[in-house]
């Protein structure tokens, strides 16, 4: 086992914008948060109820609240809603305001009372596992509520100076002129989404919670490119929004009176909205660059160090330390530093593996030419990757996604400041698809050597399959197909590029060291990211071990570090999360040996939809036991 055992008394706790509206409810969170370590825990055992028939009225009872509060949630939270293609609300953004906050806590507190208050006695199993995940759910955000200001409402890597245009591109389509009416209300409606994203910002200050120094000009810089081009300015090139307004009214059958006032609507709106609120909140921001701090790490913030736990509680889903994670990146770390030289040796190359690293680092013929050729060739090259590999998931997977996989280029308007890759989530209904998108500012630091394992971690078998089943999974409560649990989903997008091995893929020693080095990647990031929020490590060491110990450019190991510093935590949860995936595969294995079946294994994983690993385990206890019982 690559780090110890998990301990049976497991609790996940979430960091979003948590709720209350009054002091008493505030105050009475530490009492609740005691309570709920003691009351919540995921009951493992088999319920007996689970074939009760009919369905019981406790249950019914159970089913009308998750129906009932997926529509509230839908209601209060449009953006996402839009996410999930729903079009109901797409004329409005998500509320961030102070006020909604504490009444979205009041909420959930409310909701967690109506759940203690249940018979679980009388639920199935699968509906006993919605009602602890939906619980745990509650449990986590209001565990994090006392830490809710400690999370940058804004950075860098992303945030609504981003988001907002991202959501519009890629999710806000336009297909009536109903859809064009609410994409220029929504236009309109930024301000008030704006006011409660500075609101948030000042709160912070006011804790004494600043950016990082050099977050500021990052965040300008992107928050100014959305405001660049016309109408803004009489440059001759369209700003991003302008541009796609106009490319998406150009498909419609429209009369030509009807479409030159929808295009009116929209110029007058970016003008008289957009533009006053970026320029509000990149004021906002300039503020902060006289208060920001040069410290890296949230040790800065007030009780950082339990922001931290709270971060690595709710990331990992399980309790580990920060030391015990440090020392479990280390451990990895050399273990995959090993498999790298026996690779190094099927090269024929000389000298030790830091040197190696360092030649690998500088070789331009791993790399596709930095221009816009290398980049079309990149994308082709990872649709062909991921091509290859449909073709070979029936004989490892019963359950396949339906919705379609898009892969492209992260937009320029935010591509120097995103991430190496990431993926967006197809709606339940199919009318978009899933998104796998290439961060290629920098051709160095997308590497050939890595392009299938990146390909299989954010398409298939990785995020896209995973993601998109869980949204599909029909026999489930909404709420269930749409909860994140981080180590699970990004644990099982390292499994992915693990088990493409034994699919026949990475067949060149190349292609193998790239799957190394992808892996050797997410063990560092558990080294730096506790070296950064616990041995209080600054962003320059941080950048200095990646540099010395992965063969990933000098950029990329910047910018991930960047990344780290504002989603403290998150990075921890890739490695944790592959490596109790593949436990308990062995575990099954093991156990059941010649009635071990990986495609039913993966079908079990994947078929509860994102949940924390202890409830994994569960999972796949149980299919051990039922494959037991019914061979028997």
């Amino acid at each position: 086992m690559y780090f110890r055992a998990f301990s049976c008394r497991q609790h996940i706790f979430q960091p979003e914008f948590s709720t209350s509206r009054s002091v008493r409810i505030l105050v009475g969170l530490a009492c609740l948060v005691a309570l709920m370590s003691c009351e919540s825990e995921i009951d493992h055992t088999v319920n007996k109820s689970a074939t009760l028939s009919p369905v019981s009225a406790e249950q019914q009872r159970l089913e009308h609240f998750f129906a009932t509060t997926w529509r509230e949630d839908l209601i209060r939270s449009p953006a996402s809603a839009s996410y999930l293609g729903v079009t109901d609300y797409q004329d409005r953004w998500n509320d961030v305001s102070e006020a909604f906050q504490l009444e979205s806590l009041d909420i959930a507190l409310k909701r967690l009372t109506f759940l203690k208050d249940m018979d679980t006695t009388q639920l199935s199993r699968e509906r006993l596992l919605s009602y602890q995940l939906y619980r745990r759910d509650l449990e986590r955000t209001l565990a994090g509520a006392p830490y809710r200001h400690h999370q940058y409402v804004i950075h860098q890597y992303r945030g609504p100076h981003t988001s907002v245009v991202s959501l519009l591109i890629n999710v806000h389509t336009i297909n009536s002129e109903a859809d064009a009416l609410a994409y220029v209300a929504r236009l309109n409606n930024l301000p008030d989404y704006f006011e409660g994203v500075i609101e948030q910002i000042q709160i912070r200050a006011e804790k004494g919670m600043f950016l990082v120094d050099w977050m500021v000009p990052k965040i300008i810089e992107a928050a100014s490119n959305v405001t660049t081009g016309e109408p803004f300015d009489n440059s001759g090139v369209s700003s991003v929004i302008w541009h796609d307004f106009n490319a998406k009214l150009d498909q419609l059958p429209l009369a030509s009176d009807v479409a030159m006032r929808l295009r009116q609507s929209a110029r007058d709106a970016l003008l008289n909205a957009v533009a006053p609120a970026y320029r509000s909140l990149i004021l906002a921001i300039r503020v902060q660059a006289e208060q920001a701090l040069s410290a890296d790490g949230v040790w800065r913030f007030p009780d950082g160090e339990g922001f931290y736990r709270n971060r690595l509680s709710v990331f990992t889903t399980t309790d580990l330390t920060a030391e015990e994670i440090h020392q479990t990146g280390l451990a990895n770390v050399e273990r995959l530093h090993n498999e790298m030289r026996t690779v190094m040796a099927e090269l024929n190359a000389q000298g030790d593996l830091v040197d190696f690293l360092d030649r690998v680092r500088r070789d331009t013929t791993l790399r596709y030419e930095n221009n816009d050729a290398g980049r079309d060739a990149y994308l082709l090259a990872a649709r062909q990757a991921i091509d290859a590999m449909a073709a070979r998931l029936p004989a490892y997977f019963g359950m396949l996604p339906k919705s379609d996989l898009m892969v492209k280029r992260v937009e320029p308007y935010r591509e120097r400041s995103a991430g190496k890759a990431f993926y967006q989530s197809p709606p339940p209904n199919g009318s978009r698809p899933g998104i796998y998108y290439a961060n290629l500012y920098d051709m160095n630091s997308m590497p050939v050597t890595d392009l299938e394992a990146l390909a299989f971690h954010e398409g298939l078998p990785g995020h896209h399959l995973q993601r998109a089943i869980s949204a599909e999974l029909g026999d489930l409560p909404d709420f269930q197909r749409h909860t994140s649990f981080t180590a699970f989903t990004e644990g099982w997008g390292l499994y992915s590029e693990y088990l493409a091995r034994e699919m026949g893929f990475y067949q060149e020693p190349w292609s193998n060291f790239g799957r190394l080095a992808m892996e050797l990647w997410r063990a560092a990031r558990l080294v730096v990211d506790t070296g950064l929020h616990h041995k209080q490590w600054t962003r320059e060491q941080a950048v200095a071990y990646l540099v010395a110990n992965t063969p990933n450019a000098t950029y990329d190991c910047e910018r991930a570090i960047e990344r780290y510093i504002a989603m403290p935590g998150q990075a921890t949860a890739y490695m944790i999360g592959k490596l109790r995936i593949v436990e308990l595969r062995e575990l099954a294995k093991e156990t059941l040996g010649d009635q071990f079946d990986l495609r039913q294994f993966h079908d079990v994983v994947l078929g509860s939809g994102a949940v924390p690993l202890d409830v994994l385990e569960s999972n796949i206890r149980s299919l051990i036991q039922d494959t037991l019982v019914n061979d028997s």
